[in-house]
């Protein structure tokens, strides 16, 4: 038997993380109100942190696989364009 899966849109599955880190950084603010551990609430952070690179990079490789090979088929100006887009958004990322 063959089982057919839905392909979700990547802007639906970006939101849908959004969604948790949002729900996440409320849980956050409830633990701070309610005098938690530090530690705990620092852990949650970084949670929320490491889940935000997530984001970051899912978008990073959704902009080199669609906008950043389409300029490079194209050539032409739009083509520097985005790879410099590209380059300076890795340095970003790899700085924070």
């Amino acid at each position: 038997m063959t089982t057919i899966q839905a392909v979700r849109d990547p802007k639906d599955d970006v939101l849908v993380r959004l969604a948790r880190i949002e729900g996440q950084v409320r849980g956050i603010a409830r633990m701070v109100e309610q005098d938690k551990y530090c530690i705990d609430v620092l852990t949650q952070v970084s949670a929320v942190n490491r889940a935000l690179q997530g984001v970051a990079l899912a978008l990073l490789e959704e902009h080199m696989s669609h906008c950043v090979v389409d300029a490079a088929r194209t050539g032409g100006p739009g083509q520097d364009t985005k790879l410099k887009e590209a380059s300076a958004a890795i340095a970003r990322l790899v700085r924070s």
